[in-house]
């Protein structure tokens, strides 16, 4: 990995390849998962399951869509106690966090004879898309909570959850008890571009949602881009980013690890170092030599290293920290000394990890906040996946006869300089009628 003195020529190069990568879907891949969706609202469970066959598991009926009460029962009797007091740790700590979060109704009467508020309520139904991690080998647990616990925060009646079934037609037990802990009603057994389209068209098996959220690979993604409007969704993600902003107080040994947990997950991903310490840099980099030699994803690391990762030396800390929220990404590690006093610098960043014992993993897992967050410098105007995206805000608005004629002629004004006529009779006709 290059080290690059900023400012300079070469840097702004390489900040500009890195911070526009996209994602490698091109217009032969939205054709595919057009045709897919197409399908699943025209033929339903028929073309789900047909999908569901061809790809994850052979012999999976419409029938055996939905996970049944006796599949939860068994996925209890063989997940083991380790399990379930680190998850239960986890969850009480998301719900915790999350439970802050929540929005109350409002009204206001200060104006006499007006009443202006704002109703919240949750959506009907909401769809948590899990992954399949490796044909159900390495479920993502993780995911689970963190769609489906701000869903039951928010009052969601009903919360479902699809994710591709292995293919003996089984779903892995910690997802299934992670799911029903959760809060999740039911779980179906589709994957892929097609379990989108099911809980956005819905179909005989699978129920209709308002807002689907969750990870998920190209197709998943382009899926979710082409129903957003019919439903909600929480954000077009990119791939994974992680920006360590360090000082000469860091650990080379736990900045290099901090990159690597992010490089790990896919080719596309970024691993970004800025610090004003040369010293440091050459450090992490000496570092991840010799840790990415010990990894089982060392393919992928690597090349997402070379790719799409950086180290850049600063003249100071403020222009580090000018170059993090520049590049506003997903996660931002403050391995300085002292990180609290830097947080307010911060404005665009995904979640701020603040200190050495603080890596990013914490924020996956069991810290509290949720680990669905904005990429590619969409924290300049995004946030993460909350309890609000889960609700609605309607608004309330009451005028007594009295409160209405005072603001009556104003509001007739404003229409008529806008061309609206009918809008201004809709006032006038009441203002005449005394």
């Amino acid at each position: 990995m290059n080290i690059y003195h900023y400012p300079s020529s070469a840097a702004a190069k390489r900040l500009r390849a890195i911070t526009n990568r996209k994602v490698g879907a091109g217009q032969k891949q939205e054709a595919q998962v057009r045709r897919i969706l197409n399908r699943i609202q025209r033929e339903g469970d028929a073309a789900l399951i047909e999908y569901a066959n061809r790809f994850d598991s052979p012999a999976l009926t419409a029938a055996g869509i939905r996970v049944t009460e006796s599949e939860y029962r068994e996925a209890f009797q063989r997940v083991d106690s380790h399990f379930m007091d680190s998850f239960n740790r986890a969850i009480n700590h998301i719900r915790i966090f999350h439970q802050r979060q929540k929005p109350n109704s409002w009204v206001d009467m200060d104006r006499p004879g007006v009443i202006t508020g704002q109703l919240v309520h949750p959506v009907d139904v909401a769809g948590i898309y899990v992954p399949g991690g490796k044909g159900g080998k390495t479920p993502l647990v993780s995911s689970v909570i963190m769609g489906a616990v701000p869903a039951s925060i928010a009052g969601v009646p009903r919360i479902i959850m699809t994710t591709p079934a292995g293919p003996d037609g089984t779903v892995n037990p910690c997802l299934l008890v992670a799911a029903r802990q959760a809060g999740v009603h039911d779980v179906y057994k589709v994957g892929s571009a097609w379990a989108i389209g099911a809980m956005a068209f819905g179909t005989k098996t699978v129920d209709r949602c308002d807002v689907i959220v969750g990870p998920g690979n190209v197709y998943v993604t382009l899926a979710k881009k082409l129903v957003s409007g019919v439903v909600g969704i929480d954000m077009i993600a990119g791939p994974s980013e992680i920006l360590i902003v360090a000082d000469d107080s860091a650990r080379p040994d736990f900045a290099a690890a901090d990159m690597l947990s992010q490089a790990e997950h896919d080719a596309m991903a970024s691993a970004m170092l800025v610090t004003p310490s040369l010293s440091l840099a050459q450090q992490v980099r000496y570092e991840l030599t010799i840790q990415l030699e010990k990894l089982d994803r060392k393919e992928i690391a690597q090349e997402a290293l070379s790719r799409f990762s950086a180290m850049f030396v600063t003249p100071d800390m403020k222009t580090a920290i000018h170059i993090a929220n520049q590049i506003a990404p997903e996660h931002l590690e403050l391995l300085v000394d002292h990180p609290m006093e830097w947080v307010g610098n911060i404005r665009n960043a995904g979640a701020v990890f603040a200190g050495a014992f603080t890596p990013e993993p914490v924020g996956d897992y069991i810290a509290g906040p949720n680990h669905v967050l904005p990429t590619a410098g969409s924290a300049r105007f995004s946030s993460a996946l909350s309890v609000e995206n889960f609700i609605k805000r309607t608004s309330l608005i009451h005028y007594s006869r009295a409160a209405f004629l005072e603001d009556a002629v104003h509001i007739e004004r404003l229409a008529e300089i806008e061309g609206l006529g009918a809008h201004a009779r809709s006032v006038s006709i009441r203002r005449s009628d005394r």
